[in-house]
C-alpha cells in the first residue's frame, strides 16, 4: 500500500471519529418521561357525582308532640337505642288523664243502664207473648194484650237507645284517649336517639305553618343506610335504576363498596350558583359487609354505565386531544405522536380500538416540558 493511500485511510478514520464525537457531545440530554404499557383488561364507562354525596339513614324522623305543653317526663337520652312504640317524651296531661277516667266511668254507667233497659225489654216481650197465648181462652182482654204489646215495643226501643248511648260513651272515651295520646311522643320505629331539643319542665310548641322549628327528638334508624348524590343533568339520562355502582367515603379512604342504583329523581335541582343536577340514591349491595356507618358521612357514587372485558386499554391521563397519544419508541429512544381511535373510558382507563398494539409504551407524563413529537427521551427510573 502506498503512502498516499495510507494517508487517505487515516484521514477518513479521523474524520469519522470526529463526526461521532461531535454527534455524541452535541446530542441533547434526554427528557425523563413516565410510560405505561398498552395492556388487555376491563374498561368501564362511568359517571360520578358532581359534588359530595351524603350517607343517609333509610328512616330518620324529627319528632315533636302534636300539641304544646310542659315536658314532665323524658325517659331517654341522646345515644339511647329505643324500640318501636317506646315512650320518648310526655307533656303535662293530668287534666286529660282525668277526662279519660271520667269517660271510662260514664261508659261503664251507660253500659249498665243499657243492660238494665234490655232486661226490662225482655220481660215486657215475654209478658206480651204470654197474654197473646191467653187470648184464645178469653182469659185476657184485647185491650190488655194491646197494652202489653205496646210496652214490649217501647222497651225494645229503649234497649236500642241505651245501646246507642253506650256507643256514644265509647266514642267519647276514644276522643279523651286520643287527646291524651297527643301529649305522648312514641317511637314510630326502632332506632337511636340522635338529638334531644328540650329539658324537663321546658315548654314545647309545635311549629306554626310555614315556620320550621327544631324537633323535640331526632330519631335515626341505624340499621339501614343509603347514599344520596347529585349527578350532572348531562349524565342523568344515561343512568338507569338497577345499574351497578361503587360507593367510596372519606371516612374509609380508598376502600370502595359495591352498590346498586335504586332511585333517580324525577326533577332537576336548579339552585343558584351551582350546576343543575339530578339526585340519585344508591344502596349497598351487602349491608352486612359494610363498616360502621353514620348518617351524614360524605360519600361519592360512581355508576357503571357499561363495561368491556379483555379490551386494549391505556391510562386515561395518557390520552391527548384528537384523540392522540405520545408513543415512546425504545429503538431510537424518541417520542412519536400517534393518532388513535378510542372506545369507552373512565377516570382510570380508556379503551383503544385502533392505533396501538399490546405492549406499546405510551407517555403518561404529558405535562413535562419538552414532551413533543420527535423529542429524545428516556424512561424515568422508579426510585
Amino acid at each position: 500500500m502506498n503512502i498516499n493511500k495510507k494517508r487517505i485511510i487515516i484521514a477518513v478514520s479521523v474524520a469519522l471519529i470526529g463526526i461521532y464525537l461531535t454527534m455524541r457531545w452535541s446530542k441533547p440530554e434526554p427528557i425523563q418521561v413516565t410510560v405505561s404499557k398498552v395492556e388487555l383488561g376491563i374498561v368501564e364507562a362511568t359517571v360520578a357525582n358532581t359534588r359530595a354525596g351524603t350517607v343517609k339513614a333509610c328512616r330518620r324522623a324529627g319528632l315533636s308532640p302534636a300539641m304544646g305543653g310542659q315536658i314532665t317526663h323524658l325517659p331517654v337520652k341522646e345515644g339511647d337505642h329505643v324500640e318501636a312504640g317506646e315512650l320518648l317524651l310526655a307533656l303535662w296531661n293530668e287534666d286529660l288523664q282525668a277526662q279519660v277516667i271520667l269517660a271510662e266511668q260514664e261508659t261503664q254507667a251507660t253500659r249498665a243502664r243499657a243492660e238494665a233497659s234490655c232486661i226490662q225489654a225482655d220481660i215486657a216481650q215475654r209478658e206480651a207473648k204470654r197474654l197473646q197465648q191467653l187470648k184464645a181462652s178469653g182469659a185476657a182482654s184485647v185491650e190488655l194484650i194491646d197494652q202489653a204489646a205496646s210496652r214490649a215495643k217501647s222497651s225494645r226501643a229503649e234497649c236500642a237507645s241505651a245501646k246507642a248511648s253506650v256507643n256514644v260513651s265509647q266514642a267519647r272515651m276514644d276522643v279523651a284517649g286520643a287527646n291524651l295520646a297527643r301529649t305522648l311522643l312514641l317511637a314510630p320505629f326502632s332506632g337511636v336517639v340522635a338529638e334531644i331539643n328540650g329539658e324537663l319542665n321546658e315548654y314545647v310548641t309545635p311549629s306554626p305553618p310555614g315556620i320550621a322549628t327544631l324537633p323535640a327528638i331526632d330519631l335515626i334508624d341505624n340499621n339501614c343506610f343509603y347514599v344520596a348524590a347529585p349527578i350532572d343533568e348531562v349524565d342523568a339520562p344515561n343512568i338507569k335504576v338497577g345499574m351497578p355502582a361503587r360507593i367510596s367515603m372519606d371516612a374509609y379512604g380508598t376502600q370502595q363498596f359495591p352498590a346498586t342504583v335504586r332511585r333517580i329523581a324525577d326533577y332537576v335541582l336548579d339552585r343558584e350558583k351551582q350546576a343543575r343536577t339530578v339526585d340519585i340514591e344508591v344502596v349497598f349491595d351487602d349491608p352486612q359487609q359494610t363498616p360502621r356507618l353514620l348518617a351524614g358521612f360524605s360519600a361519592d357514587a360512581e355508576i357503571v354505565l357499561s363495561a368491556h372485558d379483555n379490551s386494549l386499554r391505556i391510562p386515561t391521563l395518557a390520552v391527548m386531544k384528537g384523540p392522540r397519544v405520545m408513543l415512546y419508541n425504545s429503538d431510537d429512544e424518541t417520542l412519536q405522536l400517534r393518532d388513535i381511535k378510542i372506545g369507552i373510558s373512565n377516570w382510570d382507563h380508556t379503551e383503544v380500538l385502533e392505533g396501538l398494539k399490546e405492549n406499546d409504551q405510551v407517555v403518561t407524563s404529558l405535562d413535562r416540558p419538552g414532551v413533543e413529537d420527535g423529542a429524545y427521551a428516556a424512561i424515568e427510573q422508579k426510585q
